[in-house]
């Protein structure tokens, strides 16, 4: 998924919040999810956030430590790259792929989830390399507790 690079006007939100309204539907341009995790650059100083709706399409949040610090305000025009955070599903490896494929609800779930918890399901399930013949068993446990919304396994 490659990053979008864009220039936009930093917008007041409610609460004295400010955001950066996004020019794309990044359901259509990187793959459909309830939660678009994002990261990346504003006017060149790392941000991360999550793609929400807007009053008029969809944009994220800059924290006010986040914006104060860095001098930006509602309507300051911004140079802006973003692109999805952690990973994704077409970085997977294809057994894994294939059993989120064939589950949509797990999918889904997954692919909703922040990079923290995608990322230790799949350690969890790359820890079976001393093992091999578990993976398959590993994988089924995975996708049943992300049909079940499970945000993370329990730990033995």
């Amino acid at each position: 998924m490659e990053p979008q690079r864009f220039t936009a006007t930093v917008v007041a939100r409610a609460g004295g919040r400010v955001g950066v309204p996004v020019p794309f539907d990044p359901d259509e341009l990187w793959v459909t999810k309830s939660r678009h995790h994002i990261a990346g650059t504003v006017n060149g100083m790392r941000v991360r956030g999550v793609i929400e709706p807007f009053a008029d399409g969809r944009g994220f949040a800059l924290c006010p430590a986040w914006w104060r610090d860095c001098g930006v305000a509602a309507g300051d025009a911004v140079t802006v790259v973003i692109e999805p955070k952690g990973p994704q599903r077409d970085g997977l490896a294809a057994d894994v792929a294939v059993a989120l494929e064939a589950t949509p609800g797990a999918g889904a779930f997954f692919d909703s989830l922040a990079q923290f918890y995608r990322k230790a399901y799949l350690r969890w399930i790359d820890a079976t390399k001393r093992h091999p013949q578990r993976r398959v068993e590993w994988i089924a446990e995975v996708v049943a507790l992300l049909s079940a919304g499970v945000k993370e396994r329990r730990r033995s």
